[in-house]
């Protein structure tokens, strides 16, 4: 018997596999183990200043680490998680000849003509960024109702998906030509639609521009430079964000210099405390949303990222953004999207950029901005991300 939203359409080239989300209790254990024996780090001035100007305090992770060994419940976010249905899909990669898996947690439709959408979680996320909108749809629609097949995947490093081949470089093109391929197989070559912010809108613009079966492409993150034409129309707020922006690059993008320049060195620190992983991810959480995230929300994505050693497997995109040959831009004129493409600005996005300038990097054809909501829009604005996302479709999808 098939579990709600769990079967695959009839056409699909390759039937994923369903898997529950069960962590071994040794792993468990081990962790906690671990977390006990992690000790603190002494006061400093630094950590002491509340307005959290040089990290976190040491306070909060003080705090954090307590209510972490003691009252956080990872069994209670695997049920959570095993309330949607997941995968995982073998998919070749012909081009770097290596195979993958791929796990996806996702909602099949049992309508002929439903829509597939790919949905594309970035850095430090991972696929429980989307759990909230799927949630919604759940609650919105039965599987023979539901107009949409939502795909959202691990990528490769990321949680339950393998890691990226040990012999050969790997990036984020590389990423893009991997879940085109998942959603080929999965049944959807004929179209799709797909939605990403931080490193999974990079993968949005390349799925957009190099592969035919992307028919469209909507984005909540979109950083670039100011383009050559200075007259373009800016209104009060997108300064604001543009002055956000400027701050974050002075203040709060010391951590994506060392992705990408010593990503090894980081890897190795971050993979031996979960303490440590703790502190550098949750800064992110803190720093990055309109309003400070549910401390269990936090803790949450660490422990997945901790428990499936995500971290040191998924900083790679980030040697994309090094000189000469950075290929993470949005601004790259062969990443011009001449499909439609949709905009989505919330107002303490770290890269909230103006209309006028994203409409320089394709066709925009859809643009909302709210006035609340930061970088991690589907986990903080779900209700706000998916109406923007059911009319972006419902735009430009031709029937």
């Amino acid at each position: 018997m098939s579990i709600p939203y769990g079967k695959a359409p009839k056409f699909a080239k390759s039937h994923p596999k369903p898997i529950n989300v069960a962590i071994s209790d040794s792993s468990i254990e081990e962790f906690k183990q671990l977390l006990h024996l992690s000790k603190l780090a002494p006061t400093t001035y630094e950590s002491l200043q509340e307005d959290r100007r040089f990290g976190i305090t040491g306070q909060w992770l003080k705090d954090a680490k307590e209510h972490w060994e003691k009252n956080f419940d990872w069994r209670a976010s695997e049920k959570n998680i095993n309330s949607f249905p997941n995968f995982t899909l073998p998919v070749h990669d012909d081009d770097l000849d290596a195979n993958f898996s791929i796990h996806f947690a996702g909602l099949f439709s049992e309508k002929e003509d439903a829509i597939p959408i790919l949905l594309l979680h970035g850095w430090p996320g991972s696929f429980l960024e989307f759990l909230p909108i799927l949630s919604l749809m759940k609650q919105e629609f039965s599987p023979d109702t539901l107009p949409y097949h939502l795909i959202v995947p691990s990528l490769p490093g990321y949680a339950f998906s393998s890691t990226p081949p040990l012999d050969k470089d790997f990036n984020t093109g590389d990423i893009a030509r991997v879940m085109n391929s998942l959603m080929t197989e999965l049944g959807f070559g004929n179209g799709y639609v797909a939605q990403g912010g931080d490193i999974g809108s990079y993968v949005g613009r390349v799925l957009g521009t190099e592969y035919q079966a992307c028919k469209a492409v909507h984005i909540n993150f979109c950083i670039m430079s100011e383009p050559e034409d200075t007259s373009l129309e800016v209104d009060s707020r997108e300064r604001q964000g543009l002055q956000r922006l400027e701050q974050f690059r002075t203040y709060g993008s010391a951590y994506a210099f060392e992705h990408r320049t010593r990503p090894s060195t980081i890897g190795h620190v971050l993979a031996s405390s979960s303490l440590a992983l703790l502190a550098w991810i949750s800064e992110k959480f803190l720093e990055w949303t309109d309003e400070d995230p549910p401390l269990d929300v936090i803790l949450e994505s660490v422990t997945l990222w901790w428990l499936t050693e995500t971290f040191p497997r998924s900083i790679y995109p980030y040697r994309g953004t090094t000189p000469p040959k950075a290929d993470f831009t949005h601004d790259n004129p062969k990443r011009y999207i001449h499909k439609p493409l949709g905009y989505s600005w919330f107002h303490k996005e770290l890269a909230a950029m103006p209309k006028s300038w994203v409409a320089t990097t394709g066709n925009l054809v859809f643009h909302r901005q709210h006035t609340k909501g930061g970088h991690f829009a589907a986990l903080e604005s779900p209700k706000q991300l998916k109406e923007d996302i059911v009319q972006f479709v419902e735009q430009v999808w031709k029937k």
